[in-house]
Order: C-alpha cells, then structure tokens, then sequence
C-alpha cells in the first residue's frame, strides 16, 4: 500500500468492469471496455474573429471525430481525439463518468 502525506494509508479499489447497458447518465467511475464501430469526422470551425481553427494542438489541428462505440449489449456515442477513434480499435475506459 501506498502512503500519502500525514502517514494515511492510500487504499486502492479493484476495478469493477460494467457493461454499456449498465451505463445510467449522471453516474461517475465506470470501468468498461468497448469496440469503436464507426466514426464520423467532425469539421474545424474557424474561431469567432478569423483566428486559428478551436482544435489545434501545437502546430497542426487535432482531429475530432464522433464515433460510435460498443459491446455486445449496447452502443454509446463517444468524442473522439487524434487516433481514439479509429473503426475497429478496443478502446479501454478508467474511471469515466456517464452523462446526457
């Protein structure tokens, strides 16, 4: 076990593996792993003022894709960033929270 500042003990919880349609909206620490199935890019919008593109990491542009990822009881619509969201990738989510 690891200790943290004032000589506390840091318990750590085993991951629980939950199923898409165990997802209920407003809930928060998932464990699940899902297969992206299909994804659509989404377009760079110029900012307000002709500025650069809203997405850019460093020099280039992020790509931003909204995919449709799944296991064998459901699918879910997932934001995607760079090769997240690449078809036929198993995408493996920590600790997420399910919203609206």
């Amino acid at each position: 076990m690891a200790t943290v500042k004032g000589g506390k003990k840091l318990v750590l919880r085993k991951l629980v593996f939950v199923k898409v349609d165990q997802l209920k909206p407003g809930t928060i620490g998932h464990t699940l792993t899902v297969k992206v199935v299909s994804a659509s890019p989404v377009p760079a919008r110029a900012r307000s003022g002709g500025g650069v593109p809203a997405f850019v990491v460093g020099s280039r542009p992020a790509r931003i894709a909204e995919c449709l990822v799944g296991d064998e009881t459901w699918v879910i619509v997932f934001t995607a960033h760079n090769e997240q969201g690449d078809v036929g990738f198993d995408l493996h989510f920590t600790m997420c929270d399910a919203s609206h």
